[in-house]
Parts: C-alpha cells; sequence; structure tokens
C-alpha cells in the first residue's frame, strides 16, 4: 500500500540494507526494521538537541521501549534504499509514542508504533524533564499539549 510522502515535520532518516540485515534469500530480516527504527528515533532526538549520553549526564535520565507494535507489509531487499519517517504522535508525563514507517519509493514496507518510557539510570520510572517535553511539543504538529 503505497501512502503519502512524510509529511513536512517527519524526521526523516535514510537506510541502505546491507547484507548483514538479510536473510538468505536477500529479503531484510524482520528484526532488522527494529535497528532501523531505533537508529531513526535517535537521530530524530538528536535533531532536537538532545542525544543519549547527554541526556543520561544532563538530566539523568534515558528511555526505554516500554511496548512495540509491528505490521510488516512487504519486504525490503538487500541493496534497497529506505527512508524511515519518525512523528511523535502522544506525549504524557513519563512516556510519548513513536509512530514510524519503513518507506522504499513511496511504498510502506514496515509501520510500527513504539511507546517510550522515560527512566532513571537505574531504571526507575521518572517523569520528563520539562526540558524534553517543550522539545517533543515543539517539534511535532502532532502533539497537543
Amino acid at each position: 500500500m503505497t501512502t503519502p510522502a512524510a509529511a513536512a515535520d517527519d524526521h526523516v532518516f535514510a537506510v541502505r540494507v546491507y547484507y548483514e540485515d538479510t536473510d538468505a534469500a536477500g529479503i531484510v530480516y524482520y528484526a532488522s526494521y527494529l535497528k532501523f527504527a531505533e537508529r531513526a528515533r535517535t537521530e530524530m532526538m538528536r535533531a532536537w538537541g538532545f542525544d543519549t549520553p547527554s541526556l543520561l549526564a544532563r538530566e539523568g535520565v534515558m528511555f526505554a521501549v516500554r511496548r512495540g507494535v509491528v505490521d510488516y507489509r512487504a519486504p525490503a531487499r538487500l541493496d534497497d534504499h529506505l527512508a524511515i519517517s519518525s512523528r511523535v504522535t502522544s506525549l504524557r508525563g513519563a512516556s510519548f509514542e513513536v509512530q514510524q514507517i519503513a518507506r522504499r519509493d513511496g511504498v510502506d514496507l514496515c509501520r510500527m508504533t513504539f511507546t517510550l518510557a522515560c527512566v532513571t539510570a537505574e531504571a526507575r520510572p521518572s517523569r520528563l524533564p520539562e526540558t524534553i517535553a517543550s522539545a517533543i511539543a515543539e517539534n511535532s504538529q502532532f502533539v497537543k499539549r
């Protein structure tokens, strides 16, 4: 199924499919999409001004995937060029939800939704620091605060 291109404020991360991402038939292994999504989320947050090491050092928190839903729609293959679009769809006191879509030439290959929980270095739940919640809200038209 083809959907419109990423919205103007979606973060888009380019991925080339390498041999290590595929199975013996040259089709992207299902777990590789999870790695692609993780990289895309990390780069989205970096673009918003916070990366994992400084987030932990400055704010004393990090993010852990609490829930993930993945819908595999069509296969990607060795050497494909994919675009992983990411957008925050909801923001709560201690978590936020990110919708991600892996596309090849405008065709949805994999749709993913992840809930990210804010936790301390000791893996205890924590409220999102205001600086982070503000950055998420400011960079996403899909989030209402």
